[in-house]
């Protein structure tokens, strides 16, 4: 390894050091004393985007943008894109204020985990019944599989003529590399308490048995997507299978397959908003960016470009074992 790499992983250790001491004397210095966004258990700041000729009132922008995975906080390694319990608590803050009219959440994802995409939905819907909040969705570039998830429950979908969404489906993937292992005399030891203790290893091949078991689990995924998207855009669930094999479509085919309801941008969908529940001002959630975040965006623009590094990153940052997924992949 050159001299170069050696200095970047070491300035790295030096960051995490810092950063974790850092992290513990703020939250020590502050326990009692801290801001009022922490005492309510925020992490993000409300930023007007537009002001309003009504008053008393206002509309929420949230973004789902990335990848919908529960990676936690990540801490040194924390990327700037989707934090899902930061999400949760958006959602579930602009449901229970009395003073938001509407809710505008902008997805622009391939989708992700299923249980992530399941405790998105939950708290959509639990904002439309429990505190009848109209909630609208934009989607950006990418609405698929878990994308079109979290919109199906909208009480109306605008796409892009050109945003990918559909890829309704359930996948699970791993990497077999037994054949590789036995190329190199790597030999792998299992003891394991039963035949399928090990399934999806990636040091031995899949059995029929296997193969069944997870198939089964794919398929009661499939059947509750099936199911959200029945009730969500009011059709059967025999014409939510006809065209939820896997495939993407364009916005515009969404749109003459009834899976979105128009073809308009952010600002089309803030009109349709306003038009609605009034022209009250139009509100958008900002995260904060604290030190562990700056160190994290440093380090990114000090070490750009730098393909070991970033590996490592997304070694560290990335949660390895085979899951299911709403998630289209390409």
């Amino acid at each position: 390894m050159s001299r170069k790499r050696w200095l970047a992983l070491i300035a790295v250790a030096m960051l995490l050091v810092v950063s974790l001491v850092v992290n513990a004397a703020t939250s020590t210095i502050f326990s009692n004393t801290n801001s009022i966004f922490e005492t309510m258990g925020q992490d993000w700041t409300e930023q007007i985007i537009e002001s309003g000729e009504d008053f008393g009132g206002s509309i929420v922008v949230l973004e789902v943008n990335g990848a919908i995975q529960d990676t936690g906080d990540g801490g040194l390694f924390a990327t700037t894109g989707y934090r899902h319990q930061m999400f949760l608590s958006q959602i579930e803050h602009a449901a229970k204020n009395p003073t938001v009219e509407g809710i505008i959440i902008r997805v622009n994802t391939p989708g992700g985990g299923v249980v992530e995409s399941a405790e998105i939905h939950e708290k959509i819907v639990q904002a439309q019944f429990e505190y009848d909040k109209p909630i609208f969705v934009s989607m950006g570039s990418m609405a698929a599989s878990g994308g079109y998830y979290i919109a199906a429950p909208a009480d109306k979908i605008v796409a892009s003529p050109q945003t990918i969404t559909g890829s309704i489906g359930v996948i699970m993937e791993s990497i077999n590399v037994a054949e590789l292992a036995e190329n190199y005399g790597v030999k792998v030891n299992t003891i394991k308490s039963g035949p399928y203790k090990d399934i999806m290893s990636a040091t031995r091949e899949m059995t029929d048995g296997d193969r069944a078991i997870l198939q089964s689990l794919i398929d009661e995924s499939y059947d509750e997507f099936v199911r959200i998207i029945a009730e969500g855009r009011n059709m059967s669930e025999a014409e939510v299978r006809e065209i939820a094999d896997g495939r993407i479509y364009s916005g515009r085919q969404a749109l003459d397959l009834n899976l979105v309801d128009e073809l308009g941008s952010l600002d089309d969908t803030i009109l349709m908003m306003q038009e609605l529940v009034g022209k009250v001002d139009v509100i958008k959630y900002e995260p904060h960016i604290g030190f562990p975040s700056f160190l994290s965006m440093s380090m990114k623009q000090w070490f750009n470009g730098d393909h070991e590094l970033a590996t490592l990153e997304r070694i560290l940052s990335t949660h390895r074992s085979p899951t299911l997924k709403y998630i289209y992949t390409n």
